[in-house]
C-alpha cells in the first residue's frame, strides 16, 4: 500500500446554540452556559416537549445576499455560515487548484422546515403555490452544492447522510479523499435545522426527546436521571487540508486528523446493541490509526445523547476499546448537554471541541450531571471544566440506522 498522505486542520468555524463563531463557541463550552430553552420557531401548546437548542439572533444576511437566503433552507444557511468561518481562517481560497479542492458536508434530515412548510401550501393553496426552489432547498445534498459553487471547489461536492453521525461521517470520509490522493484540501463539517412541527412531533413519538421542562433537567448525559435528547441545530466546518501543501502555504495548523473508525451495528434502526460492539470496532479502528499506545492522555467527546440506552452502551464501548485501566484515566465529556443534540452537524462540532481539548488542555464540562449511573461510572468532567495534557483527542457520533464513527486528533 503506498504511504498515506497525513491530514491537518488549518480552519474551523461553528454556529450552534451557545454562540456564533469558533471562539464564541469554544468560551462558552468552557464556562458551562447551557443553551437549551423553549422552543420559539412553533407553537408548542400540543407537544409534549418544549424545550430545544436554537441559534439565536441567526441572520443569514451576515453571510449570504437576500436573494440567496431566499432561496436556501436554513439548514444551508448554518453550512454556509460556519463554513465562511473556517475558509476565513484558512485563508485556503486561491491557494488550491480548484479541482483538487472538494466538499464533504453532512446533515441527517436536510430541509425539513421547508417540507414542512411547502406540504401545508400544497394542502391550503393548491400544487401551482408550491416553490419551485422546493427541491433544491430541501434536498440533503444542497449544502455541499452550494459550498461547492460559493468557493469553487470543482472536486468531489458530496454529503454524508448517516443520523447523528453525518458530521464525523463528512469529516471523516474528507481525510481519505486526502490521504488517497483526491484532494489537497476539503470543506468538511455538518449542518441541521430539523426543529419543525413535522420534525418535533416525530422525535416525540418515538419517545426519544426529553419531556423535561426545566432546561437544566432537560439534556442529562450519563445522569440516572436521563430520559432522552433535546433537540438542536446549527453547523460546523473544518478545513482539512495535506500536510505538506499546508507546509508549502505557510498554513496555521490546529491539530492532526490521525484515525477515523465508520462501522455499522447492522442490528436496530435506533437503538444501539447493547455490547456496544459496533461503536466498540469504530473506537478500536480510529485508535488504530492513530497509533494509540497506553502512554497516551486521551480526551473523549462522547456522543453522550442522554438517552437511557446510548450512554450505557458508549460507555461500555470506551471500556472495551481502550482497556478498562485506560478507560479510567481518560477524561470523558458531552458537550450536548449544554448544545443539545445538534442531530448531523453534532459529530462536526464535537470534532471541534476535541481539536480544541488537545490544543488549550482544557476538558469541557458535562454540565447538570448530578446523580451518577452505576453503569455509567467513568470520569466524565461533572459540572466544571477540568485540566488535563492531552495527547490524543477523540471524538464519538452514533447514528440512527446503527452508524458509527470515531475521530482521532493528535497536535502536529
Amino acid at each position: 500500500m503506498a504511504e498515506w498522505r497525513r491530514v491537518v486542520v488549518t480552519g474551523m468555524g461553528a454556529i450552534s446554540p451557545v454562540g456564533k463563531g469558533l471562539e464564541e463557541n469554544w468560551n462558552n463550552l468552557v464556562a458551562g452556559v447551557n443553551g437549551i430553552d423553549n422552543i420559539t420557531l412553533f407553537d408548542t401548546t400540543d407537544y409534549k416537549a418544549k424545550l430545544d437548542g436554537e441559534v439565536k439572533d441567526f441572520n443569514p444576511r451576515d453571510y449570504m445576499e437576500k436573494s440567496d437566503v431566499l432561496k436556501t433552507d436554513r439548514y444551508a444557511q448554518f453550512a454556509i455560515a460556519a463554513a465562511s468561518e473556517a475558509v476565513q481562517m484558512s485563508g485556503i481560497v486561491g491557494n488550491v487548484d480548484p479541482e483538487r479542492f472538494a466538499v464533504y458536508f453532512g446533515t441527517g434530515i436536510g430541509g425539513m422546515a421547508t417540507f414542512t412548510k411547502e406540504h401545508n401550501t400544497l394542502l391550503k393553496r393548491g400544487p401551482s403555490r408550491v416553490s419551485p426552489f422546493f427541491v433544491p432547498m430541501m434536498i440533503a445534498n444542497m449544502s455541499s452544492g452550494l459550498l461547492s459553487i460559493r468557493y469553487n471547489a470543482q472536486g468531489p461536492a458530496m454529503p454524508a447522510v448517516t443520523a447523528c453521525a453525518s458530521g464525523s461521517n463528512a469529516i471523516g470520509e474528507a481525510m481519505r479523499l486526502i490521504r488517497h490522493g483526491y484532494a489537497n484540501a476539503v470543506i468538511a463539517g455538518g449542518s441541521e435545522a430539523a426543529i419543525s412541527e413535522c420534525g418535533v412531533a416525530g422525535f416525540i413519538n418515538m419517545q426519544a426527546l426529553s419531556t423535561a421542562t426545566d432546561k437544566n433537567e432537560a439534556s442529562l448525559p450519563f445522569d440516572k436521571r436521563r430520559s432522552g435528547f433535546v433537540i438542536a441545530e446549527g453547523g460546523a466546518a473544518l478545513i482539512l487540508e495535506e500536510y505538506e501543501h499546508a507546509k508549502r502555504r505557510n498554513a496555521t495548523i490546529f491539530a492532526e486528523l490521525v484515525g477515523y473508525g465508520s462501522t455499522s451495528d447492522a442490528y436496530h434502526i435506533t437503538a444501539p446493541r447493547a455490547d456496544a460492539e459496533g461503536a466498540r470496532r469504530a473506537m478500536s479502528q480510529a485508535l488504530k490509526e492513530a497509533g494509540y499506545t497506553d502512554s497516551d492522555s486521551v480526551y473523549i467527546n462522547a456522543h453522550g445523547t442522554g438517552t437511557p440506552l446510548n450512554d450505557k452502551a458508549e460507555t461500555l464501548a470506551i471500556k472495551h476499546s481502550l482497556g478498562e485501566d485506560a478507560a479510567r484515566r481518560a477524561a470523558i465529556s458531552s458537550t450536548k448537554s449544554m448544545t443539545g443534540h445538534m442531530l448531523g452537524a453534532a459529530g462536526a462540532i464535537e470534532a471541534i471541541v476535541a481539536i480544541k481539548a488537545l490544543e488549550s488542555g482544557i476538558i469541557p464540562p458535562t454540565i447538570n450531571l448530578l446523580e451518577r449511573d452505576e453503569e455509567c461510572d467513568l470520569d466524565y468532567t461533572a459540572n466544571k471544566a477540568g485540566k488535563k495534557d492531552i495527547t490524543l483527542s477523540l471524538s464519538n457520533s452514533l447514528g440512527f440506522g446503527g452508524h458509527n464513527a470515531t475521530l482521532a486528533f493528535r497536535r502536529v
